[in-house]
């Protein structure tokens, strides 16, 4: 088992690192070229800055019983699909139980931002969502051991 992070804008790094750290399980961080990303604790594998670029990897990378922190839905998906466990950032499991209403949510979404209407953006970050993903992320690799 790893964890594989799509880490472009993830801001629990830190956590994923110290939590990783304590069960011995290895973490790798996925970059493009704008990130920079110095730990003593993780391999980082910076990709050039395409579109999907840090996605692509990240997928290819994922073994089965692996553990992916992303926000992205389709990363998700089919990160599922390999076999992968998934968290976001805010401490949400994705399973095939919610995955294809997060992904039609997303749909619609990006059909009113096409025809020029808008939605929502996500909620400012609070302290409180870190001790969440920690709570949650801790408690996933816990089952998984």
């Amino acid at each position: 088992m790893k964890v594989l992070v799509d880490a472009d804008a993830c801001p629990v790094k830190d956590i994923i690192i110290k939590i990783s750290k304590k069960h011995e399980i290895p973490v790798i961080m996925l970059v493009d070229t704008c990130h920079v990303i110095d730990d003593d604790y993780s391999q980082t594998i910076v990709v050039d800055k395409s579109p999907d670029s840090v996605d692509f990897v990240l997928v290819n990378k994922i073994e089965k019983g692996d553990i992916v922190v992303t926000q992205d839905y389709g990363v998700a998906a089919m990160s599922l699909s390999k076999g992968a466990k998934v968290i976001n950032q805010n401490g949400m499991i994705y399973d095939n139980e919610n995955m294809d209403k997060l992904l039609f949510e997303r749909h619609v979404s990006q059909k009113i931002r096409r025809s020029g209407g808008r939605t929502p953006g996500p909620s400012k970050r609070k302290k409180e969502d870190n001790h969440i993903f920690e709570k949650v992320f801790s408690e996933l690799i816990e089952k998984i051991e």
